[in-house]
């Protein structure tokens, strides 16, 4: 099962990487944001007298990270299907579980390279990002953020059966959960309510550990609660992708 595990992960990042357009744009599409928003409010401080950087910069990483990490599964889940290649791996020893295992190192790798990047252009003295020394506890927030994501990406490649539907299933989630999350808009300036019902997002939780880790917005105590709800979402929806899950569009 190693054998085929490090198979289908070096094909699936291959065929990644071989595509150049999604992998501009999951890098870029992101990254447009966090130069629009931190240029139009540099040097303005928010709640708290923080720096708007420090906000807007964990966001866009968590919305970004939480974007590939949903889109890619989804697209490729629904192409698999599909193009009966699903129904080629029920035909064989392998697990579908390695199948997707292989997928979720791909988007870790994709969220870890963009937070890399994301946070080296933040660091710039345009923008003045200063991290914490804190900052080394982001990495299980994104691990963790991935895997949620995956899951919600796992229940919409089971959904959809074109890749029109993909990608409007998948806007309707992400778009409006950047918004309401605080991923572009700090989430301390939204209405009471708002602030409450956001905690039902997936996004609310990656946003927050990573503004706290990241920018020094406060004690990373609560870096457990949010690691827990990431993980809570993670187990909801990889339950519903099973139930919801075909081999074939035949079936």
């Amino acid at each position: 099962m190693s054998t085929a595990y490090a198979a289908l992960t070096r094909a699936a990042t291959l065929a990644s990487v071989r595509d150049k357009t999604t992998v501009f744009f999951t890098f870029a599409f992101p990254l447009v944001f966090l130069l629009v928003f931190g240029l139009l409010f540099r040097g303005q401080n928010v709640n708290g007298g923080l720096p708007y950087i420090n906000y807007v910069a964990p966001g866009v990483l968590a919305w970004g990270v939480g974007n590939a990490a949903l889109f890619g599964p989804a697209f490729a889940l629904m192409h698999w299907r599909r193009d009966d290649i699903l129904r080629l791996v029920w035909r064989t020893p392998t697990p579908l579980f390695t199948v997707l295992g292989s997928r979720f190192v791909v988007a870790v790798c994709v969220g870890l390279a963009q937070a890399v990047l994301f946070t080296a252009v933040a660091l710039l003295p345009v923008f003045g990002l200063h991290l914490s020394g804190e900052w080394p506890y982001a990495l299980p927030l994104l691990v963790l953020g991935v895997a949620a994501f995956l899951s919600i990406g796992l229940v919409v490649g089971s959904l959809a059966d074109t890749p029109e539907a993909v990608a409007a299933i998948a806007n309707c989630v992400m778009v409006p959960m950047a918004f309401l999350s605080g991923a572009f808009y700090p989430a301390d300036l939204l209405p009471g309510w708002i602030q409450d019902a956001s905690w039902v997002l997936p996004l609310r939780y990656l946003d927050h550990g990573l503004t706290n880790v990241l920018a020094g917005r406060g004690d990373p105590g609560p870096l457990a609660l949010d690691c827990l709800g990431l993980a809570a979402f993670t187990a909801l929806f990889g339950l519903i992708a099973a139930r919801t899950f075909r081999w074939s569009n035949r079936t």
